[in-house]
Parts: C-alpha cells; structure tokens; sequence
C-alpha cells in the first residue's frame, strides 16, 4: 500500500470545540486562619511553581462528512479558515510548485474535499451564500462567487441517474504529470493550460470518471468518436496524455486562442459549459493554487433520490 505524505507543522485549531482550562483556583479567602509561627532563616523557601504551557495541538481536519454550517456568519468562517489551510497545505504539499508524485497528502485532500462541499452547498442556497460572501475579504469572496457559479452552471447540466446505477470511477494520475501534459499541448498548440485543466476538471475530475458520458463521449476529456477520430491524432482517447493533446487540437482548430467562448462552445454547445470552464480558469490563473484544489475535488453523480459522491476519503 503507497504510504501517503503527513505534514506535522502545528496549525490553528478549527472544526473543533476548543477546551479552555483554568489554571487558577477560584473561591473565597476564610475569614479568619490560625497565625503562623516565624520561618526559620535556615531553611530554604519552597520553590515557586513553574507555569506550563501545553504543546500545541495540531489543527483537526475536516472529516469527509463535516457539518455544514447554516448560518451565514459560520459559513463564511468555515470557507475562511478552510481556504487558508488548504492554501498552507498546498504550499507545503508543492514545496515551489512541483507536487511530489502519487496521492496528494491527506490534509490537503480533506481540507479540499470539504471546500468543495461549502461551494455546492453554497450553490443550493444563493441567498445564504451572498450574505456569508459580503462577509469575506474581497480576494476570497470574489473566488467563492466564481466558483459557486461555475458549481451552479455544471449542477444544471446535470442528468440524473438511478440511485442504484453503476458509476465506473478511478485514482486520478498524479497532478504534476497532468501539469505537465496540459503545458506541453499550451507549448504546441497555444491553447492556455488553465482552460485545458479546467475542462479535464469538469469533465471527469481530471480522470476519475472512467464511465462514457450517457451520449457517449469517452476518455479524460470526453471525447465523442467521430470528433477523436478526426482531431485525436492518432492517439488513445482514454490516455490522459493523448486526450489532452486531442483537446487542444481541438479547441486549437475551433477558434482558440483567439476566441475561447467560440471554441468551447464547439466543443460543448452550452453556454452554461462555456461560462463554467471559463470560471474555473481564471481562478487557476489568478492563483495556480487552485488547481491542485480542484485536482482534489471529488465526483459526485445527481440521483433520482439525491446526491452521492464517488471518490475520495
């Protein structure tokens, strides 16, 4: 079994319940106590006791199913917190922009794991949402609503499923070699790497999704086989690779760079498709933090009955 990475730095404290313990006694002096002989010059005085501080405690993560909070002053204090310690974990994590190969390590998947359940919370509930966003710092509120519209548009392209229906899902490939496929084909094609990954991520959360789409369209970047055949190169539309390759001829030969709405609207005739790639994107480009956030958001299929998640913890 692959040993996953830890970071061990001591972090704040959140989700939790934080225990405060008073050191000090509390109560009344008597009124009166009994006089005490003289001390004895020669012996020595006590000691005074030395305070202690106790060690620090790690932050707790997030568990898979954490609470949401209701209220828009604890919603917009849980996206907060969750955001900056993914971004710290994400720094550590990348360590100067290059994510060490195999599973991301399991504070950053959980912390991105919950938020993404505050976005598509958040994007169920728009009037909870904009009162918890006006509660932010205007960086981190304009992300919340770029990505909660980006949740929104995707939610309403959504094809519900029976409960019952099987779901064929896999790990992703590491980030850092999707990284470097989506620069390469930027390289050759000049299609931005940003737009490539956050068509990967929403078409399949960069590969987890092995099933074909239900009008059949196949591989990482969901491809439908007459289109593969004629701009996939060659290549295998279920190798991430060549499908990134094939995307980016694609697009490349639909109007990209030039005009990406053009070009992804070929490639998905949605408007609803368009504006959500085109809002992740930027979001990857105003921060790259964002898409090793993303690469740990997880799939989740709408049902007859409600919502499941796939993958992750």
């Amino acid at each position: 079994m692959e040993a996953r990475p830890k970071h061990t730095r001591p972090r704040r404290l959140a989700w939790g319940a934080a225990v405060l313990v008073c050191a000090a006694a509390c109560g009344t002096a008597p009124a009166s106590r009994p006089s005490s002989p003289p001390p004895d010059p020669s012996t020595p005085a006590p000691s005074a006791p030395v305070a202690t501080t106790p060690p620090p405690e790690e932050e707790r993560l997030p568990a898979p199913d954490e609470k949401i909070p209701g209220s828009a002053a604890r919603l917009a204090a849980a996206l907060r917190e969750t955001t900056e310690a993914l971004n710290e974990s994400i720094d550590a994590w990348t360590e100067g922009g290059a994510p060490a190969p195999g599973r991301p390590p399991e504070d950053v998947e959980l912390l991105a794991l919950h938020q993404q359940r505050i976005y598509r919370h958040a994007a169920r509930h728009p009037e909870l949402a904009a009162k918890a966003f006006a509660r932010l710092p205007a960086a981190l509120a304009a992300q919340a609503r770029d990505n909660t519209a980006a949740i929104g548009e995707l939610l309403a392209l959504a094809h519900p499923i029976k409960p019952d229906a099987v779901f064929k899902t896999q790990q992703p490939r590491p980030a850092g070699e999707l990284l470097g496929h989506f620069k390469k084909a930027e390289r050759r094609f000049g299609v931005e790497w940003e737009v490539l990954a956050a068509v990967m991520f929403a078409e399949t959360k960069f590969g987890r999704v092995r099933a074909d789409s239900h009008v059949g369209a196949q591989g990482p970047m969901q491809f439908m086989p007459a289109t593969w055949k004629a701009y996939g190169m060659g290549g295998d539309v279920r190798d991430p690779r060549d499908a990134v390759m094939g995307a980016a001829n694609y697009l490349k030969a639909s109007g990209a760079p030039r005009d990406y709405r053009r070009a992804l609207h070929a490639y998905n005739p949605s408007q609803a498709y368009v504006n959500a790639i085109l809002l992740h994107a930027r979001q990857i480009k105003r921060d790259p933090r964002a898409y090793y956030a993303y690469y740990n958001w997880q799939v989740y299929v709408i049902t007859t009955a409600g919502e499941r998640r796939l993958t992750g913890p």
